[in-house]
């Protein structure tokens, strides 16, 4: 099977797909890409390119989709199929990048555990018996991560490209997928993105938010079975 590539969201690690590497591990090569060492999609995208197979596909969520878009638009040729989870093919609005600026700066005076627990983390998840457990792993994560990456991801979304045309020009197979409940990309942000892309599926979570890997991880990864078996 073709080598997968998993980008995870913000602040987030290989800990975000846990139970798609535990579940897919025997059947596919496997890799994750560390995404906070630039402040731009275009070098977080170079660096993905320079560690991934010559030709790999990708599934990618929240930033880690916008950055599968972007390494998708740098090199249409050695992508073979792409997820798209619970993400945005838009460029960032005006009214996100406001807030963009008070974060870093909390962030970089030592506020990232209460960035995060206020601004970030009540976002991301719907109602459910792991929510709260859930919501711990992502502070774990993000603290492990640390400011440096916090600030270098707020850059990166701050300043991306729409990908509208990227996704318009590619005919592999694609998935994209979301939680029914994502507070932050919207159901209608994916039907966006299932009209552009001629041979995509479209399938929504029910029962999920923005975090359906973890929300939802057997449903999330029947998905994935059936995507990466049409590459």
């Amino acid at each position: 099977m073709i080598p997968l590539v998993l980008l995870p969201g913000m602040m987030c690690d290989a800990r975000l797909f846990g139970p798609q590497i535990n579940a897919l591990s025997g059947r596919a090569p496997l890799m994750t890409s560390p995404m906070g060492g630039y402040d731009s999609m275009s070098a977080l995208a170079q660096g993905v390119l320079r560690h991934a197979p010559p030709h790999f596909a990708m599934a990618g969520l929240s930033m880690g989709g916008i950055l599968a878009m972007e390494v998708l638009r740098l090199a249409p040729e050695r992508v073979a199929g792409i997820a798209l989870i619970d993400t945005n093919p838009l460029a960032e609005k005006d009214e996100v990048k406001a807030r963009r600026a008070p974060q870093i700066t909390a962030a970089e005076s030592g506020e990232l555990r209460r960035v995060m627990r206020e601004e970030m983390k009540p976002n991301y998840l719907t109602d459910g018996p792991n929510r709260e457990a859930i919501l711990d792993l992502c502070m774990a994560m993000a603290m492990d991560l640390g400011p440096r990456v916090f600030v270098n991801q707020s850059k990166a979304l701050r300043d991306r490209l729409d990908q509208t045309e990227t996704l318009r020009a590619f005919a592999g197979p694609a998935l994209v997928l979301c939680g029914r409940d994502d507070a932050l990309c919207p159901v209608s942000r994916h039907e966006l993105m299932h009209d552009l892309m001629p041979h995509s599926t479209f399938e929504i979570i029910e029962d999920a938010g923005h975090l359906p890997t973890l929300e939802q991880p057997e449903q999330t990864t029947v998905a994935l079975s059936r995507w990466l078996e049409a590459l």
